[in-house]
């Protein structure tokens, strides 16, 4: 069995990756979108938050750098409002989402999103507005759900496909996957942890995120030069 892996995720994908780690961040259920990004369509909302996002990203590039953890209060503030973060859990989790208890469910998409954020908030830093384009939107403006697509540039020129699927939610708009070339990350996190929590149980799949985000936790912060 395979996990998400940096090795599967590239730098040209940054963006995508801090909206990942948005999509799992069930454990903050108080972000709210505010009243004005509630009225936006789909495609405006994705060029709201972009904006946001690249200004402030602009604002601490250096500090990001030097502490990954830096980026947390971005995604938090910019990101996690926007992400119908129960729905894309209860993806995630699928069948077993309905048997695991509250405490469960918090500490499974807890450990994932801190598990994400650590291992790419420090790459957030090197992405840039020119890299990122929104494309036209040519979807039903009257439908419950939609799909704001977008590229993304490397460094070496390629174009890669990046996909926002947004639902629309009392609060407005809210996207629950992202999809970068053909792959959903939901998807991807679904096939790969429901068949760990198959053979192994929620409980343990749970432990083991948690173990990874304490040793990377304790990794980060190993003063340079001691093992």
């Amino acid at each position: 069995m395979s996990h998400p892996t940096p090795r599967r995720l590239t730098a040209a994908l940054l963006m995508a990756l801090a909206f990942a780690g948005a999509v799992l961040a069930f454990h903050a259920p108080a972000a709210r979108a505010d009243a004005q990004t509630a009225q936006l369509g789909p495609q405006e909302l994705m060029e709201t938050i972009s904006r946001r996002l690249f200004a402030a990203l602009d604002a601490n590039r250096a500090a990001i750098v030097k502490d990954p953890e830096k980026a947390f209060p971005l995604v938090d503030t910019i990101l996690l409002p926007h992400f119908d973060t129960d729905y894309a859990a209860q993806l995630v989790l699928a069948q077993s989402w309905r048997t695991a208890t509250p405490e469960q469910k918090k500490r499974f998409v807890d450990s994932l999103y801190r598990a994400l954020l650590r291992t790419y908030g420090g790459a957030i830093a090197d992405f840039t507005a020119d890299r990122f384009k929104i494309q036209p939107f040519k979807g039903d403006a009257a439908a419950t759900q939609a799909t704001v697509r977008t590229t993304v540039t490397r460094a070496s020129g390629a174009v890669i496909p990046v996909d926002y699927r947004l639902r629309k939610t009392a609060e407005g708009w809210k996207a629950f996957d992202v999809v970068i070339e053909g792959i959903s990350y939901i998807k991807n996190y679904r096939t790969d942890l429901g068949a760990e929590v198959s053979q192994k149980g929620l409980e343990a799949v749970i432990a083991r995120l948690e173990k990874e985000g304490l040793e990377t936790h304790i990794s980060t912060d190993k003063p340079a030069g001691k093992h």
